[in-house]
């Protein structure tokens, strides 16, 4: 098949899982095409199968702010037709799902229907797509897209409790890819390497962006340790 995948470029938890999975699909012998604002950071080769292709946004004084989500969905049309994509998988519903929406609908003008398949990654729908401002497009969107996943059954939970959703959602989990990490083993991770029988360990996993509050989980880690010898692992 000839894939398109959008995702944000960064080192992003979504960014990192479309990568790899549009990797994985090359590998299988798709043709997969990344359309996104920069080359993505773990799409560190391109060959035959992997293709991609920049969306460039105009510099035009009149905007207060650019309009990447008009670019985008033009540089989505504009790929379609050109590499005769047979589906969108975008990833993280600002503003990717509702930019292949409107794609969607361009080209449904031209007589070429392109199904969108939606992957919800977390703070998309739990912090930013709730926020009053962007709301209503976010729902439209979900319930325009083909096909909607998220990677848990918490952010489903979420989703429909946030948002008035008619598609099934379906959970598809985040993944490990243990042939690339073929060197690991239970000795690398020995419980008493990292604390002392008695203490708890408290872990946080993601990465250190603002949004994930990590200097919450050290405030709360401090009242924590007040009452319960432990360890914090970042």
């Amino acid at each position: 098949m000839n894939i398109g995948i959008v995702c944000y470029p960064t080192y992003g938890g979504s960014g990192v899982v479309a990568t790899e999975l549009g990797m994985a699909l090359a590998e299988e012998g798709h043709m997969v095409h990344f359309i996104t604002s920069h080359q993505p950071v773990k799409l560190n080769f391109l060959n035959k199968n992997l293709h991609f292709h920049e969306v460039f946004v105009e510099n035009y004084p009149l905007f207060h702010y650019q309009p990447y989500n008009l670019a985008l969905s033009s540089k989505l049309v504009e790929s379609v037709q050109k590499y005769d994509i047979e589906v969108l998988h975008v990833h993280y519903a600002i503003p990717h799902a509702y930019a292949a929406y409107m794609a969607k609908q361009m080209l449904k003008e031209k007589g070429i229907h392109i199904p969108i398949v939606t992957t919800l990654h977390g703070t998309d729908i739990t912090l930013v797509g709730s926020h009053p401002v962007y709301k209503p497009a976010v729902e439209f969107s979900i319930n325009h897209s083909d096909v909607v996943t998220t990677v848990s059954e918490s952010l489903k939970s979420d989703t429909l409790r946030l948002f008035d959703i008619k598609k099934d959602i379906e959970v598809i989990y985040n993944f490990i890819d243990f042939e690339k990490h073929a060197n690991w083993s239970e000795g690398d991770c020995i419980r008493e390497s990292l604390a002392d029988p008695h203490e708890r360990i408290v872990t946080h996993v993601s990465n250190l962006r603002p949004v994930k509050r990590v200097l919450d989980v050290i405030r709360v880690f401090e009242k924590v340790q007040q009452k319960v010898p432990a360890k914090l692992i970042l």
